[in-house]
């Protein structure tokens, strides 16, 4: 669950809102931040909104992420690990065709 989550919706006269979904938090107190939609507009989230939203949720749950330099050993880790199989297969392959010659 989310710490932090943004939910469209419309202020009503009467200073209510109406959400256009449910949030994906706990019944409680919340602190709420509203901005106004530009009007006539009919903007839709776009890849960088949903990947600045998940940004923020993992922020607020604290989570960091992988450094560059994790993020290169797992590159590194991965190439060799290639590199390993493609040899078995290479392998596999010159056995199999000196056994066709016999």
């Amino acid at each position: 669950m989310s710490l932090i989550e943004t939910v469209e919706g419309t202020l009503k006269p009467d200073g209510t809102l109406e959400l256009d979904q449910i949030p994906n938090l706990s019944p409680g107190r919340v602190v709420v931040t509203l901005q106004p939609v530009p009007a006539g507009s009919t903007r839709k989230r776009g890849l960088a909104d949903v990947i600045d939203q998940i940004h923020r949720e993992q922020r607020g749950r604290g989570f960091m992420g992988r450094s560059a330099e994790e993020i290169e050993a797992g590159l590194r880790e991965g190439e060799e690990e290639y590199e390993r199989k493609m040899e078995v297969l290479r392998s596999q392959t010159m056995s199999g065709s000196q056994n066709a010659g016999s």
